[in-house]
């Protein structure tokens, strides 16, 4: 392996990583200083924080599964999925950065919230947002991650297609 695969592979890492540490130290404050309920209005009430515990998928989607089969829908098959991205991550060199950029924060948000569900048995969320027209779920940092990260690949992928079709004709 030449030593700008391996710089490559480091850099990538290392955001996997801070997403992964924004992720738990948010979430840490959170879960310190935010009590369940509370409700603490930011940036004119379109910014909310309040601290929830969610035991499902994206917006609890799945919380209501029986034990185990909601084990192996959210902690087995995401562990599954996260260690092939990881294994993608180091051994396609060749992927675009844009690519790799986006997988780097898909993977750190996927690990983030993983860990929460398997050290503590549920996600903590604890951010909302009110924009009148548009209102989320109640989300934390690893969510944003992974939306970040699938939004990159989406583009890095469009970006892929357009040039091959440029090329073509």
């Amino acid at each position: 392996m030449n030593v700008k695969r391996i710089g490559r592979i480091a850099i990538l890492l290392l955001l996997v990583a801070g997403n992964i540490s924004c992720d738990q130290v948010s979430k840490r404050i959170a879960r310190q200083q935010i009590d369940y309920g509370e409700q603490i209005k930011c940036l004119f009430g379109y910014f909310t924080l309040t601290k929830v515990e969610n035991r499902g998928a994206f917006l609890s989607l799945g919380h209501t599964l029986p034990d185990s089969l909601r084990f192996v829908l959210l902690s087995v098959l995401p562990l599954l999925v996260l260690l092939y991205g990881l294994y993608y991550l180091l051994t396609q060199y060749r992927a675009s950065n844009l690519l790799a950029l986006g997988l780097s924060f898909a993977l750190g948000g996927g690990i983030g919230n993983l860990y929460d569900r398997w050290r503590h048995g549920s996600v903590t969320d604890f951010m909302h947002l009110d924009l009148v027209v548009f209102q989320t779920g109640i989300f934390n940092m690893a969510d944003v991650s992974l939306t970040t990260g699938v939004i990159l690949m989406f583009i890095a992928l469009a970006v892929e297609r357009r040039q091959a079709n440029e090329t073509i004709y």
